[in-house]
């Protein structure tokens, strides 16, 4: 079928809306009709060419839900009519990072930039014959995508789609970064450097699990105010300015966790989150870099006598079929809020200002909605 779809031709060029062919599912495969889909960093990373794929051009888009509109042959568990959303990371739950509790590190990530379907490493999208690469094995900047079932987590029909989009990177990723692998304890201090779409729920992740104090660090007013509102205690501009009050506010213990979610990771970040940390605590790295940065700021001196840690997080540690679920939940139960995340919606042809609003820190989170004029 064709399908309007959002794309970029070469690096450094702004999104382009054209016309794409959508492949039927195969074995193993389902087709999915979006109601939304989030306009997260990650895809500005492909943009930006910080994020290597092996060609040109990428159909964008790794967050979103739908409603199921066809299912391949040997597909089981789902069907037509069921609502969904999407996980930016595969879970297969057969190989070995899957069977030993690590689905968020499942071995089909390893495709994740390369376009190629799971079940048989061929291409679902393409244009005037030629592949088309589906960011994150998903390509959620069109209406409607063909993924693999390990990409696929069935959701109950009473959580609006719009918001359940976001469920499958921008929040997941940050709310476990604080809970699940930063591991935040009642009376813990918590910082989070970078307060966006994935940042704004590291805040959320560490008030639900207790922190005494949540340090939100940001340079933009709007998203200060933001995270106050979703359960941070303090807020600053700047790594200086926390840097010079932290101290005071903890007695001397710094955080306990200290979680970097900018925009795009720099290697000067490490130290700075690391001397925000105490004795004993840790470091979780969330943030993208570019895929050719490989020096950092480190004072080894501190890292071993202070016994800190610096830990990498992929969907915040825990697979998506546990987490979307769990996090369903807590928003029905008013513990996580979903809907205050949105701060503006757009048409799919609206994008690059979509992603405009985003560098100019305007959004907590931009969403595309998709109507009927879009099916």
């Amino acid at each position: 079928m064709k399908v309007k779809a959002a794309v970029v031709e070469e690096i450094g060029a702004p999104w382009t809306i054209c016309e794409v062919e959508l492949g039927d599912p195969v074995a193993g495969e389902v087709q999915v009709r979006l109601a939304a889909s989030g306009l997260c960093h990650s895809d500005a990373h492909v943009v930006a060419g910080s994020s290597p794929v092996p060609f040109m051009p990428v159909l964008g888009g790794h967050e979103g839900a739908g409603v199921i509109t066809k299912v391949g042959p040997g597909v089981t568990g789902l069907a037509e009519g069921d609502h969904v959303v999407l996980a930016f990371i595969p879970a297969c739950g057969t190989c070995p990072s899957c069977a030993t509790g690590l689905q968020n590190l499942c071995d089909e990530g390893a495709g994740l930039l390369t376009g190629q379907a799971v079940s048989d490493k061929t291409y679902r999208v393409t244009r005037d014959g030629q592949p088309v690469i589906q960011m994150c094995l998903l390509g959620t900047f069109a209406p409607y995508v063909t993924v693999s079932e390990a990409s696929v987590v069935k959701i109950e029909k009473d959580v609006p789609l719009e918001v359940a989009a976001l469920l499958g990177c921008g929040v997941s990723t940050g709310w476990g970064s604080a809970t699940e692998i930063g591991a935040t304890h009642p009376g813990d201090t918590v910082v989070v450097m970078g307060i966006g779409g994935v940042g704004i729920n590291a805040v959320q992740g560490a008030r639900f699990a207790g922190a005494r104090f949540v340090v939100a660090i940001d340079p933009v007013d709007f998203k200060r105010k933001k995270a106050l509102e979703f359960g941070a205690t303090h807020t600053f501009a700047s790594v200086a300015d926390a840097a010079a009050e932290l101290p005071d506010l903890t007695w001397g213990k710094m955080a306990q966790v200290s979680i970097i979610t900018v925009g795009e990771i720099k290697g000067e970040h490490i130290q700075q989150a690391l001397s925000l940390t105490g004795k004993g605590g840790q470091v979780i790295v969330t943030g993208m870099g570019d895929f050719t940065q490989s020096t950092v700021d480190l004072n080894l001196f501190e890292l071993t006598l202070l016994q800190k840690r610096v830990q990498g997080a992929v969907f915040g540690g825990v697979g998506p079929r546990t987490q979307i679920p769990k996090l369903l939940d807590l928003y029905r139960s008013g513990n996580l809020k979903l809907d205050e995340l949105v701060t503006t919606r757009y048409r799919l042809e609206d994008i690059n200002q979509g992603y405009q609003d985003m560098f100019d820190g305007k959004n907590l989170r931009g969403l595309v909605v998709y109507s009927d004029t879009d099916y």
